[in-house]
């Protein structure tokens, strides 16, 4: 490591453990060691130090033994006149400055409550968002576990010409990249250049400005580091397993912009620790060999048109981008992007027109591959405002194509669309909803390109069962009508037969280990009636999957002999599961949460726990952000269902399943359940009537209770009796 940069990280970890302790004994003298400090709604306390050392600092005294094991890994400051070998001491001292950043910022939001937005988008006021919380982390841990998101981009400060800033910014979207911004340069900082770009910053497009300080850097490290704990089943403390879990698996890189301080090279040596090697634009010294990172860990000198391609190929980061061809970016940094009253050039469908879209399966010689039609007015036979009729027709056939695969391509129409920068599409079927941009419509978007999208992403994606594919797309009501007529038709076959299948009436059920990059031991099982908990994946998805796919993580299992129809025991599921998890688990209960119950990577939709003095079962999903009666949060609550481990008593859950005959079956399935959160419930409500229904109670769904009624046992207890609930007099759950 060059001895310029060894010095400068030294001198700047010096920098930042004297500024972040002497905070933290301003703060000490203030509130007392006994003030609680923490990140918004984290069940990672302050997650580098609590996955490095183990230790859960929940009070400000909790401080002071972390800020001794900061001057014990800080190395001393490097002589001009003699030096060592020096790659450890400086990856020491950037570890140093992780752990004292960690703290200085745990004291900023003690002191500061609303420096951060807290938020998934920036407000008018306040574009910094700060530590991603829970609910945040979750919902997008999703998109690295599918590899839709392959790493993160951590940007330190921002080039000085906007347009430039805007164009790297595109540039990583399109590689399908998370951009987590820090820091500025001169005054200048790379939100506020995009924001004046017209870019649209936060999580839902990939934009995340966590803070104008360098020292924000520790959300990107620990966004890290709790995705080794969360889906990787690393455990607190074990930091040689959680900084070998990133360098292989999150591909993440530093992008400098401008002069590099002392701050930014303790920073810089700190993510080396973790196999993140950074990339700068600055003329700074480099350090080529190949060692604790992949490749190199600085380059520098790179010009900006080069600077995203560099980065990936420094990381070693394999991105895939096919290019579509058509007139706008395209990738999944755009699905989050909204087009808002200011940017509408026109809409469809969402109530304001007649709105449609379908896709059936017909013969070989019905099907011209490639052929894309617009019948009617296009865009640009419309004027500003002029919303017009619209319906999707999508015609394929294939030799290995099934009438039951038709709505999970359909499916795919949503996320296809919405990955148009500048185009919204949101619903399905007949409620589908599509508003076009300003911007889309002046760079010369056509409708037509929407059928390119479709017929070039299915074949990507589907090509194992799809031969042609063709794409009508209709804007004139007459003929939207009649696609209309079709689709209602095709939608009502679908249903019944969706409807009519039952763990009963099929032999096969299906698999799911797409997330055993991230724990090892988790194994998903869906059955018809049990929906995989992440809510992606159903029997027809597990169905079309493996036939796409033949050695992919959708596998079939032969359900076999039936051991325990209540509490759902096949001898197949158990003999595929023992070595699908290569025996880390014995044996699954497909409906049961109290004996053997199902494995969760941390992809769940919701979390079923045991409220014992109830006697009844509680769901929380994970938008909830209060109190349960179980006395703790959605957050604490995952920690105990996730990492691949089965835990009596918690479980993950999709929300479907939640109205599946064969919930929790063998604890009484939904007179069993007691609480769940407003929200939920009200989401559910067709659905949980219709099953209260068939159980005939239909008064049941009223004695559910929701934080309306409470958050702890004792009153949700006292509503159960008052209600009458039959979970009170049910046998106790074993």
């Amino acid at each position: 490591m060059s001895h310029i940069i060894c010095s400068a990280a030294i001198r700047g970890a010096h920098k930042i453990v004297d500024t972040a302790e002497e905070s933290y004994e301003q703060a000490l003298k203030k509130y007392g060691p006994e003030q609680e400090v923490a990140y918004p709604n984290t069940a990672y306390f302050l997650p580098i130090i609590y996955s490095m050392l183990g230790a859960k600092v929940q009070k400000l005294g909790d401080m002071k033994e972390i800020f001794q094991e900061c001057r014990k890994l800080l190395p001393p400051q490097v002589s001009d006149k003699l030096w060592l070998p020096y790659l450890g001491p400086a990856l020491d001292a950037g570890m140093a400055t992780f752990f004292a950043e960690e703290m200085l910022e745990a004291v900023r939001y003690l002191n500061e409550p609303n420096f951060y937005t807290k938020s998934e988008d920036p407000t008018a006021e306040n574009i910094w968002l700060g530590a991603a919380d829970d609910v945040i982390f979750r919902k997008r841990g999703v998109e690295f576990v599918d590899g839709t998101a392959p790493g993160f981009a951590a940007i330190m400060g921002s080039p000085q010409d906007a347009e430039m800033a805007s164009k790297i910014a595109l540039e990583l979207q399109e590689k399908n990249l998370y951009i987590f911004m820090h820091d500025h340069t001169n005054g200048i900082s790379m939100p506020e250049q995009l924001v004046r770009q017209g870019v649209q910053i936060g999580w839902p497009t990939r934009l995340v400005p966590f803070g104008r300080s360098y020292t924000t850097a520790v959300f990107a490290i620990g966004f890290a580091c709790r995705v080794a704990m969360a889906f990787g089943g690393i455990k607190p403390g074990d930091y040689r397993g959680n900084l070998i879990y990133n360098k292989d698996r999150t591909f993440a890189f530093v992008m400098a912009f401008g002069p590099v301080s002392d701050e930014w090279y303790a920073n810089a040596a700190g993510a080396i620790n973790w196999g993140f090697p950074t990339i700068s634009d600055y003329d700074i010294p480099q350090v080529l060999p190949t060692g604790v990172c992949t490749y190199e860990h600085v380059v520098s000198n790179v010009p900006h048109e080069e600077i995203v391609q560099k980065a990936i190929e420094v990381r070693g980061l394999k991105v895939n981008v096919t290019k579509i061809d058509i007139p706008l970016s395209f990738g999944p940094a755009f699905e989050g992007e909204r087009i808002r009253k200011d940017d509408l050039y026109m809409e469809c469908g969402g109530g304001r027109t007649t709105g449609v879209e379908v896709l059936i399966s017909k013969e070989m010689d019905e099907v011209q591959d490639g052929h894309v039609e617009v019948i009617g007015p296009d865009i640009k036979d419309v004027k500003q405002g002029q919303n017009i009729p619209l319906g999707i027709l999508v015609e394929v056939a294939g030799r290995e194509m099934q009438s039951d695969f038709e709505p999970i391509l359909e499916r795919q129409f949503h996320h296809l669309i919405n990955y148009i920068q500048g185009i919204m599409h949101m619903g399905q079927r007949d409620i589908m909803w599509i508003r076009f941009g300003k911007g889309a419509v002046e760079k010369g978007f056509s409708l037509a390109h929407i059928g390119k999208v479709l017929h070039g992403k299915l074949h990507q994606e589907f090509g194992a069962i799809i031969d042609k594919i063709q794409v009508k797309i209709y804007t004139e009501q007459e003929k939207v009508n009649e696609v209309l007529a079709l689709a209602k038709s095709v939608y009502a076959g679908r249903d019944r037969r969706l409807g009519g299948m039952t763990d009963e009436t099929e032999e096969i059920f299906y698999s799911c280990t797409l997330c055993q990059s991230f724990a090892p031991s988790h194994v998903c099982v869906i059955t018809p009636e049990r929906v995989g908990m992440c809510g992606a994946y159903n029997w027809l998805d597990g169905k079309a999957s493996f036939q796409i796919n033949p050695t992919g993580p959708n596998q079939p299992i032969q359900k076999g002999e039936c051991l325990d129809p209540v509490i759902g025991y096949f001898q197949g599921i158990n003999d595929f599961v023992v070595q699908a998890s290569r025996g880390a688990v014995q044996q699954v209960a497909c409906y049961s949460l109290m004996v053997d119950p199902m494995t969760a990577c941390g992809c769940f939709e919701a979390i079923a726990a045991m409220l014992p003095q109830c006697n009844g079962v509680m769901f929380v999903n994970r938008d909830y952000l209060g109190m349960t009666p179980s006395g703790m949060k959605c957050t604490t609550l995952a920690g105990m269902a996730g990492g691949g481990a089965q835990t009596p008593g918690f479980m993950g859950v999709s929300k479907h399943y939640i109205t599946s005959p064969k919930l929790l079956l063998a604890e009484g399935g939904l007179k069993r359940v007691a609480w769940m959160p407003k929200m939920l419930k009200e989401e559910l409500k067709e659905k949980l009537m219709a099953r209260c229904q068939a159980l005939g109670m239909p008064e049941l769904y009223d004695m559910i209770a929701t934080e309306e009624q409470g958050t702890t046992e004792e009153e949700i207890l006292a509503f159960l009796k008052e209600k009458g609930h039959p979970c009170l007099t049910m046998e106790a759950a074993v």
